[in-house]
């Protein structure tokens, strides 16, 4: 690639038709293990609820397992949704995990509930909770350090670790804390990529170094579908358009039985749910191996990411750990 910067994977722990979560954790595995190999520089899972066809419900406990099974990737959570929990658990946690497999953790933060308002509820989350983030992320990076910013009160283990935070975001805000704290800032262009450029803009025009960071640090998300074949590329493409239409589908209570599923797109109500998938999935990279490559040259330019984290697509399993092994072939050899 022209635009050669590290390439990342962003795993969902998809639970598909006919799986199990046990399935899921499997396949993450599995993943994790070859992108090991072919030189992915770090993978992350990220926070949700009530989502039956995610299994990331707890980063934190995912990760261990994975790390237990690697050995020398990066892996962490894009992130823990950080309103959803106490500051210091959180650090107890990341702590706990950089002990075991120190140099290999990652901890990216966001604000958003990670489910609906139900189930903002069920994890006894108040709705205002998230306009403490940003003094609850200053309050983190205290405990990970060496010196807590709560009197009395330390992360153990945690305390020193230094941890790398990142800072996740889909909006301004997120570009506009990140630049305030010296972080690192990971836009989640994977499924929001409306304010993507203004983001970034904002973040560099604002950043202030840290001790954690001395000059800005943009990762974006892209989606991939890579194929042996174009039209290969496209039909996974659809079925993974169709798998997200279906979950908005039953979030909004609109059950769309087995027998149906391939053929809900060509329904008024699929049609117009489709609409909205199509702008989620605004920046896809779908083709051949060439054609990816090209895609992501066009959009490290255009966005001039410092790395790209990307999510493999296709629902298919196989399918699934084959476009990630023609990324990592078409991208050759990244700066590490």
């Amino acid at each position: 690639m022209t635009a050669s910067v590290p390439l990342s994977l962003l795993d969902l722990a998809y639970i598909n038709a006919g799986e199990t979560a046990a399935d899921s954790f499997r396949a993450s595995v599995d993943l994790a293990q070859h992108a090991e190999t072919w030189g992915f520089r770090r993978i992350w899972y990220a926070e949700h609820h009530n989502m039956s066809i995610v299994g990331s419900a707890a980063p934190s406990v995912l990760i261990a397992h994975i790390a237990a099974q690697t050995r020398t990737i990066r892996l962490g959570a894009g992130g823990v949704m950080l309103p959803n929990h106490a500051p210091l658990s959180v650090a107890e946690q990341f702590g706990t995990l950089e002990t075991l497999y120190p140099g290999r953790i990652d901890l990216g933060l966001g604000r958003a509930p990670g489910g609906d308002m139900q189930t903002m509820r069920a994890m006894r989350r108040d709705p205002e909770s998230g306009d403490t983030f940003p003094d609850d992320v200053v309050e983190l990076r205290g405990y990970l350090s060496d010196e807590t910013l709560v009197p009395g009160v330390e992360a153990t283990p945690g305390k020193g670790s230094g941890v790398p935070l990142y800072i996740l975001g889909s909006s301004l805000f997120g570009a506009g804390l990140a630049a305030a704290l010296g972080l690192p800032f990971a836009f989640a262009s994977h499924f929001a990529p409306g304010a993507l450029l203004d983001a970034a803009d904002l973040y560099r025009s604002e950043f202030r170094p840290s001790a954690q960071l001395e000059r800005p640090y943009l990762i974006a998300g892209v989606n991939v579908v890579a194929a042996d074949t174009e039209q290969e590329a496209q039909d996974h493409f659809l079925a993974a358009k169709r798998r997200r239409v279906i979950q908005l589908l039953g979030r909004a209570g609109v059950d769309v039985p087995a027998h149906a599923a391939s053929t809900v797109l060509e329904t008024p109500v699929g049609k117009q749910v489709l609409g909205q998938v199509d702008q989620e999935l605004n920046y896809a990279a779908v083709g051949t191996p060439a054609e990816v490559r090209d895609y992501l040259d066009r959009f490290t330019t255009a966005t001039q990411a410092d790395e790209l984290i990307t999510t493999s697509l296709p629902v298919d399993r196989k399918a699934w750990l084959r476009s990630a092994e023609l990324l990592a072939e078409a991208a050759g050899p990244r700066d590490s």
